[in-house]
């Protein structure tokens, strides 16, 4: 196996155990916990299940650790390609992580207003969870912003796949596909709330292109041609 090709599929495992993780941490354990619309009940469910809840905050964590070893992953396999392209990617990637993290400390937020403790004595059961849920939809508004980063990020990464020649051309296409997906959910839910609803089951299905470049990069990796891994003997 060549370098390129050792690289790419390194990359793909990484982007694979990420996207695993960000599955658990952002979309699992939200689903089970959270209700948006019930202060109350979200309060009660995290109390009940705060194991799986700081389990899915560290989940998200790792995740984004991962994502800063993918991008810099795909900076050495594409640097070679198009170095400013490459260092878009970087970018992009380390923005969207930073505010990630202020993300998961509002999820941390409901932990600390809901464990009981002597200071918050001042506030009523019913104003602590309250603001335990309004901490979590602040994160959610943040979420939004950066859907935009997580769009904006797949640009560079489709042009370098097409340029590159290791992939299938498709593959660029479908991270085009899947960036402009990210970017107009996250203008949509910012400018136009109540349309994007409907919305929404059109320009949901465009992110499923993210998918394929993840399994293809795990699975296969990069093709490249035998006369441009290996030096010629006339070369040699």
């Amino acid at each position: 196996m060549n370098s390129t090709q050792a690289t790419a599929r390194f990359a793909g495992i990484v982007y694979l155990l990420f996207s695993l993780l960000a599955m658990f941490g952002y979309f699992y354990v939200p689903g089970a916990l959270v209700d948006t619309a019930d202060a109350a009940a979200t309060a009660r469910k995290i109390l009940e299940g705060a194991s799986l809840y700081r389990l899915g905050i560290l989940a998200s964590l790792l995740g984004h650790m991962l994502f800063i070893v993918l991008a810099l992953s795909l900076y050495q396999l594409f640097r070679e390609v198009d170095r400013m392209q490459a260092r878009l990617l970087v970018a992009f990637v380390c923005v969207g992580v930073a505010g990630e993290l202020v993300n998961l400390a509002y999820r941390m937020a409901p932990l600390m207003l809901l464990s009981g403790a002597s200071y918050l004595s001042s506030f009523s059961r019913p104003q602590l969870e309250a603001l335990a849920l309004g901490f979590l939809r602040l994160g959610g508004s943040l979420s939004i912003v950066l859907t935009m980063i997580w769009g904006l990020w797949l640009f560079p990464f489709g042009i370098l796949t097409i340029k590159s020649g290791w992939f299938a051309r498709f593959l660029g296409y479908l991270l085009f596909a899947s960036g402009v997906g990210y970017v107009v959910t996250s203008v949509a839910e910012i400018a136009f709330p109540d349309p994007f609803r409907t919305f929404s089951r059109f320009v949901t299905p465009l992110a499923m292109g993210e998918l394929v470049m993840v399994l293809w990069l795990a699975i296969i990796g990069a093709r490249v041609p035998r006369a441009a891994a290996e030096p010629t003997r006339a070369a040699v």
